[in-house]
């Protein structure tokens, strides 16, 4: 399949060149010319697929279901939708729950890997939000099973599923937090959230090795002039490593518009990764659903537990973008935040996440206007 006249996205802009699909799904060296399958994207963007590191579930099912065929049925949604790659993201639940959990997407990992499947997103790993969390800042998770930092557990799961974990969540006051970053930073990337803690503690996490900031804002002390908490911890450790990130809920409920603005200029546009956070009802009808144990109740675009307390967004990543752009973040910075950037806090970057030759050919062209024309 060559893909001809588009608008091709790069770390560095927008070309005007062709790029071609090759049999194997990777991008091609070269244009072959006895290719005749050929799409026209002129006047369009070509970008590569879209990659959502923090989603709960969709369209009825969830990841905490271990549910193989509901997790199939989320990945032909995400798939539908544009993004191509997704990590599923547990809830804090029991250890035996969650091996269970943890084995159905190692199992779809390695059934994914042996077949050419067209019609899902792939599974790239796992994101384990909790148990290791702060009560005060539970969120949406269930209390009865939060539980003190424990690299012992963390490593029973983590071999459990064939060490797919690749993103921890720790409150990094807990006691022992230093410790089990110490323990596990070169295993997974330990992500700072669902926590109470002061910027001092936050920095320490980070000088110890952590490197991630799960959904940035929410679930956590704001950015307070003279407490800047985890917010300000993570702006610095990203001004001084390339390594560090964070997420962005970008709903347009869980992050106001100005906000979502100044987080591209405070972390940088290498920096931030959009996320979904969205769980069983998106892509479904107002109504009340399941996310960790506890009803949730869906009303337009908004997601709450009975008090009121935001659970998770019923939001696709796709969506994510769109309204990033319409918030007033640039077009580039806002696909960097859906493809690049997340694919680096993966160590995918040479794998997914751009269209270089050898790279998967998960490509979407997309109008002017930013609607899906067509994925690949």
């Amino acid at each position: 399949m060559i893909i001809k006249n588009g608008l091709v996205f790069t770390p560095q802009g927008f070309e005007k060149r062709d790029i071609q699909i090759d049999a194997s799904h990777r991008i091609a060296a070269q244009i072959s010319p006895s290719d005749t399958d050929i799409f026209d994207a002129v006047g369009c963007y070509v970008v590569p697929g879209f990659i959502d590191i923090h989603t709960h579930g969709a369209v009825g099912a969830d990841f905490c279901d271990a549910d193989p065929e509901g997790l199939s049925r989320i990945a032909a949604y995400f798939k539908s939708c544009g993004i191509t790659s997704f990590c599923p993201t547990s809830m804090t639940l029991p250890e035996e729950r969650l091996k269970k959990i943890f084995a159905s997407a190692s199992r779809m990992i390695e059934a994914q890997s042996n077949k050419d499947v067209k019609t899902q997103a792939k599974v790239v790993g796992i994101n384990m939000e909790g148990p290791f969390i702060a009560t005060s800042k539970k969120g949406a998770q269930k209390a009865d099973y939060i539980r003190n930092p424990d690299s012992a557990m963390f490593f029973r799961l983590f071999h459990g599923c064939q060490d797919q974990i690749k993103f921890v969540t720790l409150a990094p006051e807990l006691p022992g937090s230093l410790e089990f970053i110490d323990a596990v930073k070169n295993f997974v990337s330990v992500s700072l959230g669902h926590s109470a803690c002061n910027y001092d503690t936050a920095k320490d996490a980070f000088s110890h090795g952590a490197n991630h900031a799960t959904h940035l804002f929410n679930a956590m002390e704001p950015l307070f002039h003279r407490n800047p908490g985890i917010p300000g911890a993570a702006a610095d450790a990203c001004a001084a490593s390339s390594d560090n990130f964070i997420e962005l809920i970008c709903d347009g409920i869980h992050i106001h518009p100005s906000m979502v603005r100044n987080a591209f200029r405070l972390f940088g546009e290498d920096h931030v990764i959009l996320i979904s956070d969205s769980m069983r009802a998106c892509g479904m009808e107002d109504g009340t659903y399941e996310l960790g144990g506890q009803d949730v109740h869906k009303h337009g675009f908004h997601a709450t537990l009975a008090d009121g307390t935001l659970a998770g967004s019923v939001t696709n990543l796709f969506v994510c973008f769109k309204n990033a752009v319409s918030f007033g973040v640039p077009l580039h910075a806002a696909l960097k935040a859906v493809t690049i950037n997340p694919a680096k806090s993966l160590h995918m970057e040479n794998e997914i996440g751009q269209l270089s030759p050898g790279m998967a050919g998960d490509v979407l062209v997309l109008s002017r206007d930013l609607e899906l024309l067509k994925l690949f």
